[in-house]
């Protein structure tokens, strides 16, 4: 059994990140303030496929938008990646 799961699109680019970074004083990471989209880069999609059996996971992320077609791409990468190895008494 497999679960899929597409997270929020998210903007490509050096935006700032609310997290923690460390880096030697005087030379930071240089980042947009603002976000507005880039239109070189867009936005991507983070599809997630989960093997509950093998609670492993796997993360397609697309430039297209979130569709149907999208989602079928994204377990079927998943298999050719993963699922073929895992289960191989499903490939025929």
């Amino acid at each position: 059994m497999i679960s899929v799961d597409t997270k929020k699109k998210e903007l490509v680019g050096p935006y700032k990140n609310g997290g923690k970074s460390y880096r030697p004083k005087g030379d930071p990471v240089k980042v947009k303030v603002h976000d507005f989209i880039d239109k070189e880069l867009g936005k991507v999609a983070p599809y997630g496929v989960y093997d509950v059996k093998n609670n492993e996971a796997w993360v397609n992320v697309g430039t297209d938008h979130d569709t149907a077609a999208f989602a079928v791409e994204s377990i079927r990468r998943w298999w050719q990646m993963m699922g073929k190895a895992r289960y191989p008494m499903l490939s025929n």
